[in-house]
Order: C-alpha cells, then structure tokens, then sequence
C-alpha cells in the first residue's frame, strides 16, 4: 500500500471549471477582435476625417453660438445620442471611437459618453437587442450602461 504525501482530491467537472474553460476559449477571441476593430478605425491617414466634431460647422449660427459654448464631450454625446436614434448603437460606438483616435483629450469622458449610449439604446431597442451592440469602446462602458438601465 502506497501513500502520498497530498491527499487525492477529485477534480472538479462544475459549473466553474466549466465557465473557466468557456472563458479560456472565448476571451482570445474577443480580445483578437476587439483588437481588430480598434486597428481598423483609427485613421492613418494622418488628416482628420470625423464628421463627430463638426457640430460648430451647422449653418445655423444660433446653434452653432451654443454649441461653442459647450464642452466638446457634451457635443459629442448628443450627437452620438442623435446617431444612436437614426442607425444603431454599433454606428455611434463606431463613431465614438474615431472621435477619441482623433482627439485624444476625449478620452476621459469615453466611458461615461459610452454608458449613456447603452442606455439610450435600452430606451430605443430594448435590454436584449441593446447588448447584441456591445463592443469593447471604452472597456466595457455600454455594456454597463446596457446593465444599469435594465437594473
């Protein structure tokens, strides 16, 4: 009769062990793709091409005397908020990650300008189609935006 030092333990097959080999086979998926898309919208162009910022451009100069007056996140917000009702949550993220490629002074208020997005976009298309949007702009700041307003 043998003995070992460390007792035999069994191996566990639950539901965390489980959840621990989804995570280790999906999240180098997610974290290639995101790289990906992150890759793919910036602008190498090296010329600033993002329609986001042009809001002082309108040709209503009393409009364009308030937005002045704003902060550019604030602008920005709005008319991600504006872009989120005419296409989709994935054109305003889109958007938003160029406008934060081009003007890096935007990136502090990335993940609150994308939490606002997710909630918008339960308002707009409800809990479950609002998460199929999700992407990693800003971490995962529409994802819990998407959360905080179904909570």
């Amino acid at each position: 009769m043998t003995h070992s030092i460390h007792p035999q333990t069994r191996r566990g097959r639950g539901p965390a062990r489980r959840i621990g080999r989804s995570l280790a086979l999906v999240l180098p998926v997610v974290l290639v793709l995101s790289g990906t898309l992150a890759v793919a919208s910036v602008n190498w162009s090296g010329t600033p091409q993002s329609p986001v910022l042009t809001a002082a451009d309108t040709s209503d100069a009393g409009a364009s005397s308030r937005t002045a007056a704003r902060a550019p996140q604030d602008v920005l917000r709005d008319q991600l908020l504006m872009e989120l009702q005419k296409k989709d949550p994935g054109a305003a993220l889109t958007q938003l990650q160029q406008a934060v490629n081009d003007r890096p002074s935007l990136a502090e208020h990335c993940a609150s300008i994308a939490r606002s997005l997710g909630k918008a976009a339960v308002r707009v298309y409800g809990p479950t189609q609002a998460q199929s949007y999700a992407r990693p702009v800003c971490d995962t700041s529409f994802a819990s935006g998407v959360v905080a307003a179904n909570g």
